[in-house]
């Protein structure tokens, strides 16, 4: 048989390959012709579909506007945690209601390969939920630009092509 496993392929490659010599030898169309035919369709599917390059350019000035309405931002996550100390007798040893320390906030996060915590003040911590949350914003626009843009070159090479 043709689509015996030859030189360590899977059964269902060699299958491919054999059928496909099989169908070309017939007077079949090739792979590379079939994919260049369903690529046209493709194409022709997502300019009907794609909205138009002003609409683009203009969902990319959104997108840089609301960047630029973003304010203090920093990465991270911040995280509530209570302690116990190493003091005898105190609150939080009580063999019957135990009472931890805190809650004391800590800020963890990665910026140039190097991990870092902080110790965020009670009073300063709602400011550092909202320059947390402006990051995560900022990271949702910039991917947002990043694909907007990519859609906005592929209409404008096909244009040109």
């Amino acid at each position: 048989m043709l689509w015996r496993e030859q030189a360590g392929r899977r059964v269902w490659r060699a299958r491919h390959h054999a059928n496909q010599r099989t169908w070309e030898r017939w007077g079949g169309t090739t792979d590379e012709n079939k994919r260049e035919t369903t690529d046209i369709l493709i194409e022709l599917s997502d300019v009907k579909s794609s909205p138009s390059v002003q609409t683009l350019q203009a969902r990319l000035a959104q997108v840089q506007a609301q960047l630029q309405a973003l304010g203090p931002m920093r990465p991270g996550s911040l995280s509530q945690q209570y302690n116990i100390c190493g003091q005898p007798g105190c609150r939080c040893k009580d063999p019957q209601k135990p009472r931890r320390h805190g809650p004391y906030y800590q800020l963890n996060y990665t910026y140039a390969g190097r991990k870092t915590t902080e110790f965020i003040r009670h009073q300063d911590v709602r400011a550092v939920r909202t320059q947390l949350a402006n990051y995560r914003k900022f990271r949702r626009l910039v991917e947002r630009w990043i694909g907007l843009a990519i859609r906005l070159a592929k209409i404008q090479t096909r244009g040109a092509a």
